[in-house]
């Protein structure tokens, strides 16, 4: 639509979705909008900040193909999808994100990504960083990992035992142990 302003934005206090992709809008300031549990704002491609801090119902939160260069979701608890890939991002704290399932934060700058509390998680696509060890040891839901073209040289998925896809090509691995991965 070529939008690049939601000016007003904020006199919707109990919005839930707001599917806001495909625009030319910058900056998204969603603190007013308190219900919120749906955020469609990828491919904006010019987004260089999202304030969701006071979104605690946030649910799904979409923002690939953007400028975005942090990310706090230290307060989105709730979070259960998180796709941001093709930002700018050189960290991701996703830490308090215990209910996520679905992480897709591919082709950004980050050198590392703990995923230690995650234990909900169903699929990983982290492909494209800068990555040289990656520990999904205590993601033991997992069943899709896909990190390919990182520099890992560790890969610990001996606790993934109902991992059904894991593809990690252009990477630096001299092993792989993938005897518990009986799905």
């Amino acid at each position: 639509c070529g939008i690049n302003n939601l000016a007003g934005l904020e006199y919707f206090e109990n919005l839930k979705l707001l599917s806001c992709s495909y625009n030319n809008i910058t900056e998204l300031d969603l603190s007013q909008n308190k219900e919120l549990e749906a955020l469609y704002c990828s491919e904006n491609f010019s987004i260089e900040s999202i304030n969701v801090s006071n979104n605690k119902a946030l649910k799904v939160l979409y923002c690939a193909d953007n400028k975005l260069t942090s990310l706090d979701l230290s307060n989105n608890t709730a979070l259960t999808v998180l796709t941001c890939f093709e930002n700018q991002l050189t960290s991701l704290d996703v830490s308090n994100n215990t209910a996520l399932n679905i992480l897709e934060c591919s082709s950004n700058r980050l050198t590392s990504l703990d995923v230690s509390n995650n234990t909900a998680l169903k699929n990983l696509w982290c492909c494209e960083n800068q990555f040289t060890s990656l520990d999904v040891s205590n993601c033991t839901a997992l069943t899709e990992l896909v990190c390919w073209r990182n520099q890992l040289t560790l890969l610990d998925v001996s606790n993934c035992s109902a991992l059904t896809e894991l593809v990690c090509w252009g990477n630096q691995l001299t092993s792989l142990d993938v005897s518990n991965c009986t799905a």
